[in-house]
């Protein structure tokens, strides 16, 4: 068997192996790159070490390190808090809150911003009657309506990798792309899934979300924000949203490394609260990163063994770019669906760079289209956001949500890449 073979052989046993076993993907295909990166391609250990991606490592520590410190004094209650007054009694308006909530979160960095707003929302759909699965799928498509923005760590990722594949990146059409696609899913599920029936309803005194009692109380005690519902900012919060919106105005603003401007913020911060940063550095998300950089990591081996020129000329044999692409959505979707979302935009990507190089498809149009057909999928039961949807659901309930959930998925899945490709690619190479 030659070593691009090979080497694609191994890319699907991970794939298997990580999501039948509950394997960290990233450290099976870190162990792969050295297995076969020494073996069958004949690389040194210094030219598989030189394929780990220091830059976007970098970035996603300094976004991740930094959202900790947002999390743990109190700065996200306070976002919350926020958003809920601004239903004052309208229950119609309570799904696009945490809709709106789930993707500024996301923009902002916060990995796991589904497992924040989830169960506040599940918890007010109880209590206020509304579809549970309307309400979770709202907070899904909220997250990743605000997942690729430019300092979003999914926005980071791609526009940093298309970088260094000196493809042609928009950060801003990047995040806009999906969050519209987004926004009109959403409004799909909120007319179909019973948002009309909420029109007009309205809660007399204040709205009460039940809060989760596993919540630790010395952050409660510690954050001004979460007594009582309160709104008042103490200075560390004020510091704190001030420092995310520098983050996002240099980030898009200038050239400086978005990864340096959040670590440097994160630094300050860990200077004035060194407590905070040590929960915040425990916080960090180090299975995310283990997993992004172990496949980009085979990704270079993939590469150096020809695997990635193999497959794009397979691809090119089609005759039809608008078709190639098409079954490389579907791909990336179908395998996402059970998969990590990350890793496979990142393998499908690095498939799909020699036939972009070509000029044939628009690069931007074709990272777009990817980064919703493989995210558009997440509602899953088996991903990680579908998950925390059904977790949040009482027991009694969990069944009956789980099956409709499960055929919501399916229903996307299979449609879901088509709508993605047709959206962005077909306008992108009709005009």
């Amino acid at each position: 068997m030659s070593p691009e073979v090979l080497s694609i052989v191994v890319l699907a046993a991970i794939f298997v192996v990580a999501t039948f076993r509950a394997v960290n993907m990233g450290v099976l295909a870190l162990a792969a790159a050295f297995a076969v990166g020494l073996g069958p391609v004949g690389m040194s250990q210094a030219d598989v070490l030189a394929g780990f991606p220091a830059d976007i490592f970098l970035i996603l520590v300094g976004l991740t390190f930094l959202f900790g410190f947002a999390q743990h004094n109190g700065t996200i209650d306070w976002i919350v808090t926020a958003g809920l007054r601004l239903v004052r009694g309208r229950v119609a308006a309570a799904p696009w809150i945490f809709f709106v909530l789930a993707a500024a979160l996301l923009s902002f960095g916060a990995l796991f911003g589904v497992a924040i707003v989830a169960p506040l929302a599940i918890a007010f759909a109880r209590r206020y009657a509304i579809d549970q699965l309307m309400m979770g799928l709202m907070v899904v498509h909220g997250a990743l309506a605000g997942a690729f923005s430019p300092i979003s760590v999914y926005g980071s990722f791609i526009t940093g990798y298309l970088d260094r594949q000196d493809l042609p990146t928009s950060p801003v059409a990047l995040f806009l792309g999906p969050f519209a696609f987004n926004v009109v899913v959403g409004v799909l599920v909120y007319v179909f899934l019973g948002g009309r029936s909420l029109l007009g309803r309205r809660v007399d005194g204040p709205v009460e979300v039940d809060q989760d009692p596993a919540e630790s109380a010395e952050e409660a005690a510690e954050s001004a924000a979460s007594e009582a519902g309160s709104l008042r900012l103490t200075a560390y919060q004020a510091a704190t949203l001030a420092g995310l919106l520098v983050l996002a105005g240099l980030s898009i603003g200038t050239d400086i490394d978005t990864g340096v401007i959040a670590i440097v913020i994160g630094a300050l911060f860990a200077i004035v609260a060194p407590r905070d940063s040590k929960r915040a550095l425990d916080d960090v998300s180090w299975g995310v990163m283990l997993l992004i950089c172990g496949v980009l990591t085979y990704i270079a081996v993939l590469e150096t063994a020809g695997a990635v020129d193999y497959v794009s000329d397979g691809i090119a044999t089609i005759g039809v770019p608008l078709l190639a692409v098409l079954l490389l959505c579907y791909l990336a979707g179908v395998t996402s669906a059970l998969a990590s979302s990350l890793g496979i935009i990142g393998v499908a990507i690095a498939l799909a760079v020699p036939f972009l190089q070509q000029g044939e498809v628009s690069p931007i149009a074709f990272t777009i289209a990817l980064a919703v057909a493989a995210t558009i999928v997440d509602v899953s039961p088996f991903s990680t956001n579908g998950a925390l949807v059904l977790a949040n659901v009482p027991e009694q309930d969990r069944d009956g949500l789980y099956k409709r959930l499960l055929g919501y998925a399916g229903v996307v899945v299979l449609v879901g890449p088509g709508l993605a490709w047709l959206a962005f690619l077909v306008p992108a190479s009709v005009f």
